[in-house]
């Protein structure tokens, strides 16, 4: 897997930071914040995407492709998988939640101030989503599947749920899944803002994201990428591959509801985590920690809440914990680095602490690992994502 998160440039850095509950939130200073109501955010700090990518070939790509480039050689890297022998049965999912939006906001800049004749022959190619899967393709040479689901928030967890099942039917012997996004950026701060979604705890960004917490008043808006490397079992084992885990479920729903509120009962939630454990053909008792959604929004942790009780029993012990307390929304990126934590709970059976959770809301009581990580004997963990448009998914992965 490769992992960059406001927490950590890399999978190992990132995971100890998770397991050490470091917070990722600080000041926005990429964009001049003075008349933005919001200034925070989880934005990524020392990232030099020439350590992947050719400083000339960088300056025309949109830091969402920057970060899901660097994201996927690092899983190629970690994987073994950068000279296959059999490049056609190797494929890439990869996607985002909004894409090129620095590079569509500064491009109509120029638009605006110098004419239509100055814009780049490179501002296509820099914003569309699928770019990510495209120029990796290019670069290493994978000729199998070549896809990008796009599902908001959800993004990431669909393109590994959808890359694992293209293995099943054969399309492809090894996928490269996963999501990437740069999204603080002057417009989707303001636009986030205005729908009141976005934490204004400016004055503590560190301790703005708090799922669960009585004092949440919004999510953090982050910047990162996740790719995994998801093989079928047989050939990796032939190649003699570190495997992390299985992935054994894999479950989708819509809320067909609300174009962005779950319903209060968390319907869809509910509906895609029972999908994804009849997939794994697993019991809820099987299953010893959830990672939530756990946005730090006060209707959506309620929703989550009422559908793991549903899901698990009003009287369950499963853990659950939530990453976006330290690594902020990462919107398109976020299930793709909330499944790679898992994959490394199963690998050290150890828990991330949820952090910033020092006044639970009596509604939401579940055990959420607060402040310290916890070591477990884990066999199945289950992660969740929930997207506007009611969109929803949820994996199982399980220790081989």
């Amino acid at each position: 897997m490769g992992l960059i998160t406001p927490i950590g440039l890399d999978t190992d850095s990132s995971w100890q930071s998770a397991l050490n509950g470091v917070s990722g939130g600080n000041k926005i200073d990429t964009i001049d914040t003075s008349a933005h109501k919001v200034q925070i955010g989880a934005s990524l700090k020392g990232f030099d995407a020439s350590q992947y990518i050719d400083p000339r070939e960088a300056s025309r790509l949109d830091p969402f492709l920057q970060l899901g480039l660097a994201a996927v050689d690092q899983a190629v890297a970690s994987a073994g998988i950068a000279d296959p022998p059999d490049p056609e049965r190797i494929g890439i999912a990869m996607g985002s939640g909004i894409g090129g939006i620095k590079t569509i906001e500064d491009t109509h800049s120029v638009l605006l101030d110098r004419g239509p004749r100055r814009v780049s022959p490179f501002f296509v190619p820099s914003s569309v989503i699928n770019m990510i899967s495209g120029n990796a393709s290019i670069k290493h040479g994978f000729k199998g599947p070549n896809i990008a689901i796009v599902t908001a928030c959800t993004t990431g967890t669909h393109n590994i749920g959808y890359g694992a099942r293209m293995i099943q039917y054969g399309d492809a012997d090894v996928m490269v899944a996963g999501g990437s996004e740069w999204s603080t950026t002057p417009l989707t701060l303001a636009g986030f803002a205005s729908m009141r979604a976005l934490s204004t705890r400016n004055d503590e960004p560190e301790r703005a994201s708090r799922p669960w917490d009585v004092d949440r008043d919004g999510f953090v808006l982050g910047d990162g990428a996740g790719a995994l490397v998801i093989e079928e079992y047989e050939h990796a084992k032939q190649r003699g591959a570190d495997i992390y885990c299985e992935v054994t479920g894999f479950g989708v729903s819509a809320d067909a509801y609300h174009i962005t509120s779950p319903p209060n009962s968390g319907e869809g939630a509910i509906a895609s985590m029972r999908n994804a454990l009849a997939d794994a053909k697993l019991a809820p008792d099987d299953v010893q920690y959830v990672n939530a959604h756990g946005t730090s929004t006060p209707q959506g942790d309620i929703a989550e809440t009422l559908a793991i009780k549903e899901v698990f029993g009003a009287d369950s012990k499963v853990a659950v914990s939530s990453s976006k307390s330290m690594i902020g929304h990462l919107l398109g990126a976020a299930g793709a680095v909330e499944a790679g934590f898992c994959a490394l709970s199963l690998r050290d059976q150890r828990i991330h602490p949820t952090i910033n959770l020092d006044n639970q809301d009596p509604a939401c009581d579940l055990d959420y690992v607060p402040h310290t990580a916890r070591d477990a004997k884990l066999e199945h963990v289950l992660s969740n994502s929930f997207g506007f448009g009611g969109t929803n998914g949820s994996l199982i992965f399980s220790r081989v």
